[in-house]
């Protein structure tokens, strides 16, 4: 019996090895997206606009508090109804960045209000200017001070994931279904698929640790 499980894990495992390089693909591009956004909307939140600061509450208050697959369905058809055709990896990826965007905001916002307020005083009197400032003192600093929990949102990010499936993404949960539509063992593939996620969430956990206690020491 093992062996014949055996023979059939070396034929699940190519598939579903594919199916995680594009998850993982898939997560790294929407969480490198989400960072980005993430810093545009922290500096939206505290600037002196009051159309930015509404405008910031409104985009967290909604992508966290509605589901991710209403986020995706949504980014996905629209376009469709308004005659413009939208590649699903596109779709996926972007349903992904916006969402993990609102909560990598926040988390941000805590790296930022951790920068002692004399480096700003002093970039400020040296005139540095805000763009240089920002590239140059305040954003190496806020990523080693939040690098644990935007570890912790990239996992989140990678789990969510599965739901790109339902608009036919051949992501690791969409070559799961295939293949269980292939061989009717449900029990059998995604459990396998599971210590698929599993490795790609514990390889990033270790990741975390690495860098976390990398940065301490050059501290």
């Amino acid at each position: 019996m093992m062996n014949d499980f055996g023979s059939r894990l070396a034929l699940y495992g190519p598939a579903l090895l594919d199916g995680a390089l594009t998850t993982l693909w898939l997560c790294t591009v929407g969480m490198l997206l989400g960072f980005v956004l993430g810093v545009l909307l922290h500096l939206l939140a505290h600037g002196r606009s009051r159309g930015g600061v509404a405008f910031t509450r409104v985009y967290v208050s909604f992508f966290r508090g509605t589901p991710v697959l209403a986020q995706l369905l949504l980014l996905f058809y629209l376009p469709s109804a308004l005659g413009l055709d939208v590649p699903p990896m596109v779709a996926g990826a972007a349903a992904l960045a916006l969402n993990t965007a609102a909560y990598q905001s926040q988390i941000l916002s805590s790296g930022f209000a951790a920068i002692p307020k004399g480096q700003m005083e002093a970039a400020s009197v040296f005139a540095l200017g805000r763009f240089n400032t920002l590239v140059h003192i305040q954003l190496p600093q806020v990523l080693r001070l939040t690098s644990p929990a935007l570890i912790s949102e990239l996992i989140d990010v990678i789990k969510v994931s599965a739901v790109v499936s339902v608009i036919s993404i051949t992501d690791l949960m969409r070559v799961s279904q295939q293949l269980v539509s292939q061989t009717y063992r449900p029990l059998e593939v995604y459990l396998v698929m599971a210590v698929f996620y599993l490795a790609l969430t514990s390889l990033l956990s270790l990741l975390g640790s690495l860098l976390e206690r990398r940065w301490r020491e050059r501290t």
